[in-house]
C-alpha cells in the first residue's frame, strides 16, 4: 500500500465550483478509482491550494489504468477548467511514511 500527498492549486474564483463539484463524485469515477485501487482519497482546501492524502495499491499503476478510463476522461476535464496547477507529483517518492501521532 502507498500513501501519496499532492498538492494542487484552484485558478481564482474557482473555489466554490470545486466545492460543490467535490460534493458528489460520479459514481462511476468511484467505481473506477476503487477497481483502480484506490482505497482512500482525502482531500483538504485552504483558499484555492488543495492538498491530497491517496491511499493506494500503486500509484503509477492507478494513474494508467486511468488515463483513458471513460469516467476519468470528462472529469480530468472539468478539473482542468478549474485548476492552476494539476498536480506536483514527481513520482520520485511516492510514498508517504508516518513518522508520528498524536496518540
Amino acid at each position: 500500500m502507498e500513501t501519496v500527498a499532492l498538492h494542487t492549486r484552484l485558478k481564482p474564483g474557482k473555489e466554490s465550483d470545486y466545492d460543490r463539484i467535490h460534493a458528489v463524485i460520479p459514481s462511476e469515477l468511484d467505481t473506477a478509482l476503487r477497481e483502480a485501487g484506490v482505497r482512500s482519497w482525502r482531500i483538504w482546501r485552504s483558499g484555492r491550494d488543495l492538498f491530497h492524502v491517496v491511499e493506494c495499491e500503486d500509484y503509477t499503476r492507478m494513474r494508467e489504468k486511468l488515463r483513458d478510463h471513460p469516467a476519468n476522461i470528462p472529469w480530468q476535464a472539468r478539473m482542468a477548467e478549474l485548476l492552476e496547477v494539476s498536480d506536483d507529483y514527481s513520482g520520485a517518492q511516492p510514498d508517504v511514511k508516518q513518522v508520528w501521532e498524536l496518540p
